[in-house]
């Protein structure tokens, strides 16, 4: 692995290496290679979740002095989310760099999205530890604030499943209710299939890392087929 190119692509060159290493270790990896000295990266992460959030946050705050709560918190998660970081991450070859199982590198699931995701967290986790606060807010601004202008541009910050409801109420009637079809992989990367339906009729399926994330991938979905005249009665 050559930890030297990925500290030039994140642009920061660490004081631990240990550090980065731990980041960019998935806990998979640990099952096939039972003499690595680091610990998998989901603490790391949890800590990098939090430190993304607060500078998110903080730059919005800071930004937008005219702007409501619930307007700065549409804006963040659009920031913040999975399918966002895991963008980055790819656009940073951030896949190139993992320590993940073979059985894992082979998978082109959702699950590889979340893996991404995830690892950008303990990145940014990482660099909070080794470089300050100062360090996590030039990758994270650099890297994920960047989009901020193209989100209000496109207003892709408006929740699918509000606009959904709003336009389905308006053309059909009916309030759109989502259900589970199907959840894969282990409990710590789930991968969940959530359909939308519009009464009783299935309109569009969405997967992601989370319920949650599966309901917004439906509504998208289910919004695209009503723009373009496919969902018909």
């Amino acid at each position: 692995m050559d930890y030297k190119k990925i500290q030039e692509v994140v642009g920061y060159k660490y004081k631990n290496e240990d550090l980065l290493k731990e980041a960019l270790t998935h806990r998979s990896y640990l099952n096939e290679n039972h003499t690595w000295h680091l610990p998998h990266n989901e603490r790391i992460e949890f800590l990098g979740d939090a430190v993304l959030e607060l500078i998110v946050t903080e730059e919005l705050f800071n930004r937008f002095s005219d702007q409501s709560e619930g307007w700065m918190t549409s804006i963040r998660a659009s920031l913040v989310n999975t399918v966002m970081l895991a963008s980055v991450g790819a656009r940073l070859n951030l896949e190139e760099y993992i320590l993940m199982s073979q059985g894992e590198k082979r998978d082109n699931s959702r699950a590889k999205e979340s893996i991404l995701a995830n690892t950008m967290e303990a990145l940014i986790g990482s660099m909070y530890l080794d470089g300050g606060y100062e360090t996590a807010r030039k990758f994270i601004k650099k890297n994920i604030i960047i989009n901020l202008e193209k989100i209000i541009q496109d207003k892709s910050y408006i929740d699918p499943k509000s606009l959904l409801q709003e336009k389905v109420q308006s053309i059909h009637k009916v309030t759109p209710h989502y259900q589970v079809l199907a959840d894969e992989g282990p409990d710590h990367e789930k991968v969940f299939t959530v359909g939308v339906y519009f009464g009783e009729r299935l309109v569009a399926q969405g997967k992601g890392p989370s319920k949650q994330e599966g309901e917004t991938v439906a509504a998208k979905m289910a919004l695209e087929l009503i723009d373009s005249g496919q969902d018909k009665v």
